[in-house]
């Protein structure tokens, strides 16, 4: 029998600090050679027990083998020169120096494959892949070959799809193309973004979900979230052409995030992963918040469609806080499947 609201994270979860610096985006690996394979390798065991733990029932690597969700997909494609580097402006809101590409993209072997094997074989509960979106791969990168944001993404699209057929193969169940681009380049978003964005999933028989959030909860993300008024309402600009998507679940940022519960009527039919924790602070809700915030969305998606999870990725924060999180996300998760139970 399927778990009614099934648990997940939308990604990430902190390394342990014998694996890389604590509480830092892009922080150095700690070791090299066959000492890191083990450790990241024991990291990743350690992240799934931990959700296990907590009460998570989509199971994810925590991304612990990745030292950032864009670029350690990006630096094993070829046509992509990481010493060859340019300051862009990521997400239209801050600075960043990015790898340079430099001709065709291309795939020559497989990226997150033996991983996702790993991940399988570490549990039997259903378990979450997350790939970049193509939006948002374009957005983390200077282009001097294509110099066509669109022809760009169509290429990482189908790069993405050879990936992701991979991943179903090595026996993935849920596959997550993370695309926080389409909350800032609405008109781009709308014209080829989610086509692309189709295009990386298509032919897929496994689950398929897009991330749509407000960023991690660094300083950059902070500051912009403060200049966005006391709505949000991005998420209107693109659900309604999401909903009538190929895509199977569209993820949301919810906990603390002002975005008007409503808005998830625009998806209607979909699945929706709600987020109900906050990762852009350390206080941990309890699980009344987040039970609290699962009935609300409740009154715009049906139970058997709604996911609860974390509003974004928990890289940043300490592990502590983040198992407490994810501890508080499955505890509420809990309260409102026993009240729906006992209606």
């Amino acid at each position: 029998m399927k778990t009614l609201l099934p648990t997940t994270t939308a990604g990430s979860l902190p390394k342990p600090s014998w694996l890389a610096q604590p509480e830092v985006l892009w922080s150095p690996w700690r070791l090299e050679g066959e000492e890191l394979a083990a450790a990241k390798r024991d990291a990743l065991r350690l992240a799934v027990d931990d959700q296990r733990r907590a009460g998570i029932t989509i199971v994810g690597d925590g991304e612990q083998t990745r030292r950032h969700f864009v670029t350690t997909f990006v630096e094993h494609l070829g046509g992509v020169d990481f010493e060859k580097r340019e300051t862009v402006r990521i997400r239209n809101r801050y600075d960043a120096s990015v790898p340079t590409v430099i001709g065709a993209v291309s795939r020559p072997k497989p990226v997150f494959v033996e991983d996702a094997r790993f991940l399988r074989a570490q549990t039997d509960l259903p378990i979450k892949w997350t790939l970049p979106g193509p939006m948002t791969i374009i957005d983390t990168l200077h282009d001097a070959h294509y110099r066509s944001r669109e022809k760009l993404a169509w290429e990482f699209a189908l790069i993405l799809n050879q990936e992701a057929r991979e991943l179903e193969a090595a026996g993935v169940d849920v596959i997550q193309f993370d695309e926080p681009a389409f909350n800032v380049f609405f008109d781009e978003a709308n014209d080829w973004g989610i086509a692309t964005l189709e295009k990386a999933a298509e032919g897929l028989k496994a689950e398929t979900a897009v991330h749509i959030c407000y960023g991690y909860g660094i300083k950059a993300n902070t500051e912009w979230k403060k200049t966005l008024g006391s709505e949000w309402r991005q998420y209107e600009r693109t659900f309604p052409n999401l909903q009538t998507s190929s895509i199977d679940i569209i993820s949301l940022e919810c906990q603390n995030s002002r975005v008007p519960m409503e808005l998830i009527e625009l998806v209607r039919g979909k699945k929706v992963m709600v987020g109900a924790i906050d990762v852009a602070t350390d206080c941990v809700e309890t699980p009344e918040e987040v039970a609290a915030t699962l009935r609300n969305a409740l009154r715009f998606v049906d139970a058997d469609k709604l996911l609860p999870a974390t509003n974004c990725g928990m890289a940043p924060l300490a592990r502590d806080v983040a198992t407490a999180k994810l501890k508080a996300l499955g505890a509420g998760a809990a309260l409102v499947r026993q009240e729906l139970a006992a209606a």
